[in-house]
């Protein structure tokens, strides 16, 4: 008998509570970024022509740590399924210090915008810079404690080689991974739009 295609709803339905609010949640933030960003682009960028082109070193710095994250995240799932907790654990740790790294580099980037003159005093695109690379930072921040949530988790079932396999046999562990990993490279992608968006306008 032919099985009947299942419908995007149905779908939906099958989905883990966590798996919906996690999409749920991506999609109410990207909808704000996305009205953030056309706020911005209306808000007259040409402000920044004075300027000389010039965007923050440390906002082209902290593209690259990003994506290097971006890395490190994709290879969490696979040391689960081999059930490698060490490298899982340290591989988690990099990629919340390279989180914490480019939060530290994202305030160094506005110390360089305040330098410009491009604060919150002026023409309301300058504050928008600060707006959405403030959002992202938040939403980043959100998902590094999360990621020390999890280290901790981990180091407690460590310390037990039975409560060790039982971790990492358990589809609903597998299942966090890959959320934590999915919205990981969502802010990933949300950071390269806004930093190609900054390229563009300055």
């Amino acid at each position: 008998m032919e099985k009947t295609k299942e419908t995007w709803f149905q779908k939906v339905e099958k989905m883990h509570p966590y798996q919906t609010l996690m999409y749920l949640g991506m999609f109410g933030s990207g909808l704000i970024f996305l009205f953030l960003t056309v706020a911005f682009l209306s808000s007259g960028t040409g402000y920044f022509e004075q300027y000389g082109h010039k965007i923050p070193k440390a906002f082209i710095v902290s593209t690259f740590v990003i994506l290097f994250s971006g890395f490190t995240v994709s290879k969490l799932l696979i040391y689960f399924n081999e059930e490698n907790l060490e490298k899982l654990k340290s591989n988690l740790i990099l990629t919340a210090i390279l989180g914490l790294v480019f939060t530290i580099l994202q305030f160094f980037g506005w110390r360089e915008l305040s330098m410009m003159g491009v604060d919150f005093r002026g023409l309301p695109s300058g504050s928008f810079l600060y707006v959405l690379s403030g959002i992202h930072i938040f939403h980043l921040l959100g998902v590094m404690i999360f990621s020390v949530i999890m280290l901790v988790q981990y180091h407690q079932n460590g310390k037990s080689e039975i409560q060790q396999i039982l971790m990492l046999t358990n589809p609903f562990e597998r299942m966090r991974i890959r959320l934590f990993t999915t919205y990981w490279h969502f802010m990933d992608l949300i950071w390269l739009v806004l930093f190609l968006v900054f390229v563009l306008t300055f």
